[in-house]
């Protein structure tokens, strides 16, 4: 290991932003996470070209951090030709990470891509570029919104380990038990890498709704009922999630998982006092 790393094994996930004072703002959230020397940080993007360009310009400013920088790559809406002039340009930079995803189903008339299934990505950046990417997948404690069960999606989850991903990280959720289950059937199934838990900050209650709806994260009634409680109260909000967010985090540890891996929104704070909570 060529440098100190969190001894909680933690991780960070940014998205790429659209203006200046939003780079500028990612910067410095970068320069603060980085200093608690974390695994690594991803970069996420939707489908479309415009937001790989500005995901590929945001690996380029993370990565001068020092810190491994992965980019997330989607299969959805690329062709090969696409996806392997990315790799290349990604082995040109340095980098040496990817975040392997499926990516959003497209609407309308725009095109599905040459590869359907995260596997197929996964198996297609080992035909073209072999053991030089880490490899890291989605996986859903919870089940992914279109599975038709949660056994089927744990199915197709250890297809894509089996396929060449080094890790998975998960959607975030809020109920431990959800994951340790999820880890238990992928086990089952002969799944040997680690599953590091996708953890998300609670600061505003709206937002949150919004996020868990769209990707199908419960959030339990009862926490949902106390977050109501507060209304506008953002101060009792952060409080709150702060606390709910350290304890969830103090069980999944206990209970062996290999990292935590933080949604940040691009914000650093409210994920600095979860991880000072957990070290102090």
């Amino acid at each position: 290991m060529s440098r100190q790393e969190h001894p909680l094994g933690i991780s960070f996930e940014f998205f790429p932003p659209n203006t200046d004072a939003g780079r500028e703002k990612l910067m410095r959230t970068r320069d603060q996470l980085a200093a608690y020397q974390p695994r690594f940080f991803s970069v996420t993007y939707g489908a479309g070209g415009s937001t790989q360009v500005r995901t590929r310009n945001a690996v380029r400013e993370i990565s001068q951090s020092g810190i491994t920088t992965a980019p997330h790559l989607s299969c959805i809406g690329s062709d090969k030709a696409q996806l392997r002039d990315l790799l290349a340009e990604y082995r040109e930079e340095g980098v040496d990470s990817l975040v392997a995803l499926r990516g959003d189903m497209p609407s309308g008339t725009a095109s599905m891509g040459e590869l359907r299934y995260a596997n197929e990505l996964v198996e297609f950046i080992r035909e073209e570029t072999g053991d030089h990417f880490e490899i890291a997948v989605g996986a859903y404690p919870e089940s992914h919104p279109e599975a038709p069960s949660l056994d089927k999606d744990v199915e197709n989850f250890a297809r894509k380990m089996k396929a060449g991903a080094n890790i998975a990280i998960t959607q975030y959720f809020f109920t431990a038990d959800a994951y340790f289950n999820f880890v238990d059937k992928a086990r089952a199934l002969g799944v040997t890498q680690p599953i590091i838990p996708g953890i998300m900050p609670i600061t505003n209650y709206t937002k949150l709704a919004r996020f868990s709806d769209a990707c199908g994260a419960e959030i339990p009634r009862w926490i949902r009922k106390q977050l109501e409680s507060y209304a506008d109260d953002s101060e009792a909000i952060a409080d709150f999630g702060n606390e709910v967010v350290t304890r969830l985090c103090e069980r999944l540890l206990d209970g062996g998982a290999p990292g935590l891996h933080f949604y940040t929104l691009n914000q650093s704070a409210p994920v600095l006092k979860i991880v000072d909570n957990l070290t102090g």
